[in-house]
């Protein structure tokens, strides 16, 4: 026992080494803010200030910008894998009253030349300034670390907590996991021939991220054969499936973060019986109270609060994904080492062929909310066909786990 504790301590101070080592800028943090739609009959209605910052363009006629979802999908897409839940296990619990603490680091390939990476990412900041630039310089994988424990409890169940943090950014990562093992244990007769089984479901969220909300659930089955060797070594081999459902979400984002909406209006106050607003009155010529704000001279035309229209919410995305994977479990007395690796098995924009109308012109009260998005990101591109997620690669993740079980 006394060793056991040893064993717990050391993985407890790695834990908090790597946390330690992690303060540095938070440069793969994502930024929504960039994701604006512009075309010929879309001018952009933003322009660069003093200092470089994002202000509102006076030339655009200052109308409300449009928000681009299509990156923002492509980011969910693979910001979503990399959270994932990384099915790292085999297919025997710990066991009725077992344990383990372990630490892991999931370490999972973007598409980091795509544009939807530059542009959703916050970049390098100048040391001298403390300004971030105008465009992301992501790493090629996205490195997480996380704190795992896990809990054998009767008839084969196992509960699993996580905890960890996304290497240079200010993201948390959390989530449980419950497994069941079918099929474990056998080590005599004819069952101990055939490879052990569990299924499981498992999610994962994130916090920190002030512009981006990502949810994952997962389901699994996993096969996998302990080989013992000598009194004291198991290895174990394991393979498995797992799909994943990714739920995206943006908070309110701020189009153009450097206009003051209050200064440009020059606000009075709301539109109140004490502050009215003189444009607005309704059939009969009486003035009615929406409680928005009042502007100063030239309170009737609409640039000076044009502002306070450019906060957007982007489409919420979900998602599919189907992943292979398999792994081995090293495990010597109570010390466990652990390499995994899972990659997609189908594409992601064929995993997600219900995003897009079954109809060559996409017409229709069927019609997903996406298709029109995903057609009109076509048309863009020039692309004949219309597809979910045609920017979105396949993406591979690699885990490495060391702990102790008891």
């Amino acid at each position: 026992m006394r060793r056991f504790g040893s064993v717990l301590f050391a993985c407890a101070s790695a834990a908090v080494a790597l946390v330690s080592s992690s303060a540095r800028a938070d440069t793969m943090d994502p930024v929504l803010n960039r994701f604006v739609f512009v075309d010929a009959n879309n001018p952009d209605c933003r322009t660069t200030g003093p200092g470089g910052g994002v202000y509102y363009n006076p030339l655009s006629g200052y109308r409300r910008c449009t928000p681009d979802n299509v990156p923002w999908a492509n980011l969910v897409a693979q910001y979503g894998a990399a959270l994932a839940p990384s099915a790292m296990h085999a297919a025997r619990t710990t066991g009725y009253g077992g344990f383990e603490l372990a630490l892991e680091g999931d370490f999972t390939s973007i598409d980091k030349d795509q544009d939807y990476w530059r542009r959703g990412t916050q970049g390098p900041q100048d040391p001298s300034t403390g300004n971030f630039s105008i465009v992301g310089d992501p790493d090629s994988v996205i490195q997480i670390y996380m704190l795992r424990i896990a809990k054998g409890l009767p008839f084969g169940f196992e509960l699993i907590g996580n905890v960890g943090y996304v290497a240079r950014t200010s993201i948390v990562v959390g989530g449980a996991d419950v497994r069941w093992s079918l099929f474990e244990g056998f080590r005599t007769g004819i069952p101990a021939i055939f490879p052990e089984l569990t299924i499981g479901g498992s999610v994962r969220t994130m916090t920190g991220a002030q512009q981006m909300q990502l949810t994952v659930a997962g389901a699994d089955g996993t096969l996998s054969k302990p080989i013992a060797i000598g009194g004291s070594v198991l290895v174990t081999p394991y393979v498995g499936y797992q799909y994943l459902r990714i739920f995206g979400d943006s908070g309110l984002i701020d189009l153009t973060p450097n206009t003051d909406a209050i200064a440009l209006c020059n606000q009075q106050g709301q539109n109140t019986p004490a502050t009215p607003d003189p444009s607005k009155v309704d059939q009969n010529g009486d003035p009615y109270y929406d409680g928005q704000p009042v502007c100063g001279s030239g309170a009737g035309d609409p640039a000076n609060s044009a502002d306070f229209n450019n906060n957007v919410v982007f489409t919420p995305v979900r998602l599919n994904r189907h992943r292979l994977g398999g792994g081995i479990n090293l495990r010597v007395q109570m010390v466990q080492l652990g390499v995994h690796f899972i990659t997609d098995v189908i594409d992601v924009k064929d995993a997600n062929k219900d995003q897009v109308c079954g109809t060559p012109d996409c017409t229709g009260s069927s019609e997903p909310q996406w298709g029109p998005i995903w057609r009109d990101a076509a048309q863009r591109s020039g692309r004949t066909t219309v597809d979910a997620f045609p920017d979105v690669g396949r993406q591979w993740t690699l885990s490495v786990s060391l702990g102790a079980v008891l």
